[in-house]
């Protein structure tokens, strides 16, 4: 199995600043194949592009609307970025702004694992890839997603009309579910995954309108599978204390998606870009449009080289006994060449 030794050729964040003209952002690393902005000074909603819709088109994690182009967005993903146009969401002049970018496999190609054939972009060795598919509303419907390995994260959204996005993580069971546009407690549906994990080919889909409504709607899904030195998908108790529960992921995050599984709280997201040093105090909302919150006197989470320590008692992300999932992925892998632990900042 492959193994990465530089964790930013598949997944890394760039931060910019608008300017409202046509231009390219590079310093990625990569031709990105999932982009996700968020201007982090404006009220204004997260915008999600990737190569399997195509270019222009975006949703958005905190609305539930369906899908829209605009050609004056992402225009192109480029072999070190990806070029903008001049809307003032994704460059607004002089705005501070974020873009995550993950690396799958490219332009998507068709495939008939499952009883639903699906337009697959996936990289095996990074556990990503991006999904399309179109509904049939049967029950026990399955849809290939291409990565070899059971996902431990799949996310969904209805394209072509307004719904929730879905969101089943291996902690929660596969009964369950989180909502990404909303700040709602896990819930139980058999209509999302008909209460089955997904297998090494296929995610199991129900008959809900969020993941496979009718028959004739398009769908999007994310799936992420944890590889040993640059991701990790799990769950962690909170303890109510500022010297906070520590998660062990085995190398040193650089961004971290943090969501309360059993009480009304935000996701959260810290990266590596906006934070070069602990503690993590900048946060942004995958559920909000909200500006970026700097949260600086509650210091919530240290990176560390092999995981992450939580080091406040908010609701958010510590309450004693609260349930936690997160997701992550690495800074500085421990395998291959770079078994050399990084240095927390």
């Amino acid at each position: 199995m492959a193994q990465i030794n530089k964790s930013s050729e598949y997944f890394n964040t760039v931060l910019y600043t608008g300017n409202t003209t046509v231009r390219s952002i590079t310093g990625v690393g990569f031709q990105p194949d999932l982009v996700v902005i968020k201007d982090r000074d404006t009220v204004i909603a997260h915008y999600y592009f990737d190569v399997v819709r195509g270019v222009y088109n975006k949703i958005h994690s905190n609305l539930t609307n369906a899908e829209t182009s605009d050609s004056n967005t992402l225009t192109s993903f480029d072999s070190d970025g990806f070029s903008l146009g001049v809307d003032g969401a994704v460059n607004g002049s002089g705005k501070n702004v974020v873009a995550w970018n993950w690396l799958a496999g490219g332009t998507g190609v068709s495939n008939t694992d499952g009883s639903i054939t699906s337009t697959v972009s996936a990289s095996t060795t990074s556990g990503f890839s991006i999904v399309s598919y179109t509904s049939d509303g049967n029950s026990g419907a399955t849809v290939g997603h291409g990565l070899g390995v059971a996902p431990s994260v799949v996310i969904v959204k209805r394209r072509s009309s307004a719904e929730d996005w879905g969101v089943g993580h291996q902690s929660l069971g596969w009964t369950n579910f989180l909502r990404l546009n909303t700040t709602g407690a896990s819930s139980a549906s058999t209509g999302l995954w008909n209460d089955t994990a997904p297998s090494s080919t296929v995610v199991t889909l129900g008959n809900s309108g969020i993941s496979n409504v009718g028959s004739g709607t398009t769908m999007i899904m994310y799936c992420f599978a944890p590889k040993k030195g640059f991701s990790a998908m799990g769950q962690y108790t909170g303890n109510g204390s500022s010297d906070g529960t520590f998660v062990y992921t085995g190398f040193k995050p650089a961004m971290i998606i943090i969501k309360r599984t059993d009480a009304v709280k935000s996701w959260i997201i810290i990266d590596n870009a906006r934070d070069t040093y602990n503690p993590q105090t900048k946060m942004l909302f995958p559920n909000a449009s909200d500006v970026e919150y700097d949260g600086t006197s509650a210091q919530p989470v240290d990176k560390l080289s092999n995981g992450f320590k939580i080091r406040n008692a908010d609701a958010n992300y510590n309450a004693s006994g609260g349930t936690y999932i997160y997701m992550a992925f690495a800074e500085n892998p421990l395998v291959g060449t770079n078994n050399v632990p990084a240095t927390a900042r």
